[in-house]
């Protein structure tokens, strides 16, 4: 299996540090307005922001991708695994997308769009260059394998 980038862990750090930040000024000036029982929620946002940079590198240290002679392997998830298999032939289409953060990282995500909705198959926290070759390859076993259906 082929990890993604490690440099994911600090995008992902980053993107929650800020919305935890927010959450820590609204929970403070809960207290300073409205009185001492709103420290719990600072007590909560602290308790979870600390779970999250416990959670994080974890999750991104298990996350990986691999591409067989008929399908792609994801595998991610530290509390909860997930294991996907997506054959070449259910493939409709790839999309490459980055977000600011990602991007300002030179990292990209890879998203298969199959017949069904249900399917969760995205390799994020590539190299731009990865992402690049891999969504080509892709596309083109796709091709193969639809052409033959």
């Amino acid at each position: 299996m082929h990890p993604v980038s490690p440099k994911l862990a600090r995008v992902r750090l980053i993107s929650n540090g800020i919305y935890m930040a927010i959450c820590l000024i609204a929970a403070l000036a809960a207290v300073y307005f409205w009185g001492t029982w709103w420290w719990i929620a600072v007590g909560v946002v602290v308790a979870w922001t600390i779970w999250l940079a416990w959670l994080i590198p974890a999750q991104v240290r298990r996350m990986a991708w691999l591409e067989t002679e008929d399908e792609l392997l994801i595998t991610k998830g530290k509390v909860w695994h997930k294991f996907t298999i997506v054959p070449y032939g259910r493939i409709q289409f790839v999309d490459v997308e980055a977000g600011p953060i990602a991007r300002a990282f030179g990292l990209k995500k890879v998203e298969l769009h199959t017949a069904s909705a249900g399917t969760d198959a995205t390799v994020v926290g590539l190299e731009a260059e990865v992402a690049d070759a891999l969504r080509e390859r892709l596309t083109i076993r796709a091709r193969e394998r639809m052409s033959g259906l």
